[in-house]
């Protein structure tokens, strides 16, 4: 693959991965709703992307799409694990 196919595969993951956890704002409501669902789930996606978005941050050649991919699930996951308690 060339470099600026890499790139696009690179941003394209990025994207999907910011829609699965945007996906999460349907639990949430819910949440708030009073139809509670299990706050492991998405507890356990948000540590994952802070690691990942650590990862991405810290390496020495910053994978910037990797970390940006990563804050959505952070900010969605917590977010639907805190509503859920």
């Amino acid at each position: 693959m060339t470099d600026k196919q890499i790139k696009f595969l690179g941003w394209l993951a990025s994207t999907l991965a910011i829609l699965m956890y945007v996906s999460y704002i349907p639990q949430i409501i819910g949440n708030l709703n009073g139809n509670k669902t299990s706050f492991i789930q998405p507890l356990v996606a948000a540590v994952n992307c802070i690691v990942w978005a650590c990862y991405g941050f810290f390496k020495k050649d910053r994978d910037l799409p990797l970390v940006f991919a990563n804050i959505p699930g952070i900010i969605f996951g917590l977010i639907a694990a805190i509503t859920a308690l």
